[in-house]
């Protein structure tokens, strides 16, 4: 069945989680990050999540966009085509313990791909104020999917900021071991539970050659390794996280972290990087972070 262009406009319920202390350990614990910041309860100004810990609270949210009743054109079998395409994260300010985030997502944008029919969600956490704590764009593709209708592109996801040309050279290069038992690591540290990345059975159903790594740790994993690298192990100065997933990170293996360039420009020093497999296919390709001056 096609995806209906329709649904552009559709908003979901929205999911409330209460954070603690724990959850953030364990996001940073799942992904073998050691900063104080993440884990260190006893400094006085208290701990912060991940840059990226905001998917945490984002997943949920996209399940349950997955049965809304607008969307159930899609078979169950076609569901589970989905992959998660592109990621492109605003951070307004870091999460931290007590923090009750409200999650709602909202697609905004339906197009038709050669591969498939591509999704793009808006996903805006705030806090128990109102206050915003992240937005989100993902881009999700349903492989061998068609669309029903006209494309409708989504019109308000802000630019990343430009940059002059493109790098000569790697700016610096970091090999990241993958353990066979990553992704149910990760799937329980970060409390983003999908099959096809734990069970053998529901990823061949899939049609996987095996067990992937999320997209979301690969990214966590690279944008770890640029705050420690260009940051100077300060994830507060991070301020957007961008990049479209491509090849898959099978377990056991290893992934490089390449940076770029970075250049400055008037919204903050742009890190430009990419993040190849153990095959040294593209895992993450044009990706961006964005670091506050």
């Amino acid at each position: 069945m096609p995806l209906n262009a329709a649904v552009v406009g559709t908003t979901g319920e929205p999911l409330i989680h209460e954070v603690d202390a724990r959850w953030l350990m364990a996001y940073a614990a799942g992904l073998g990050d050691t900063l104080p910041c993440y884990l260190d309860t006893l400094r006085p100004e208290g701990i912060i999540g991940h840059p990226l810990f905001p998917v945490c609270a984002e997943w949920p949210v996209i399940v349950a966009m997955r049965d809304l009743q607008a969307r159930t054109a899609l078979t169950a079998e076609e569901r589970l085509r989905a992959v998660h395409a592109t990621h492109d994260t605003i951070i307004h300010r870091p999460v931290r313990p007590g923090d009750q985030l409200t999650t709602r997502a909202t697609i905004v944008g339906v197009e038709q791909r050669k591969p498939g029919a591509f999704e793009t969600t808006r996903l805006d956490t705030t806090d128990a104020n109102g206050l915003p704590v992240s937005t989100t764009w993902q881009g999700g593709l349903y492989r061998n999917v068609y669309v029903d209708g006209q494309d409708r592109l989504p019109h308000d996801i802000p630019a990343l900021p430009e940059v002059s040309g493109s790098p000569s050279s790697v700016r610096a290069e970091v090999t990241v071991p993958i353990s066979a038992l990553a992704a149910h690591v990760y799937t329980e540290c970060a409390r983003i539970w999908n099959p096809v990345h734990t069970d053998t059975a529901v990823a061949s159903r899939a049609g996987l050659p095996g067990l992937i790594l999320h997209g979301t740790a690969t990214l966590a994993l690279a944008v770890s390794q640029i705050v420690r690298l260009e940051a100077e192990n300060t994830p507060e100065r991070v301020c957007r996280i961008a990049g479209r997933f491509n090849a898959m990170v099978l377990m056991p293996s290893t992934i490089t972290v390449r940076i770029l360039s970075r250049q400055s420009t008037a919204s903050g020093d742009v890190v430009s990087f990419d993040v190849q497999n153990a095959e040294g296919g593209p895992a993450v390709r044009d990706g961006v972070v964005v670091l506050r001056a």
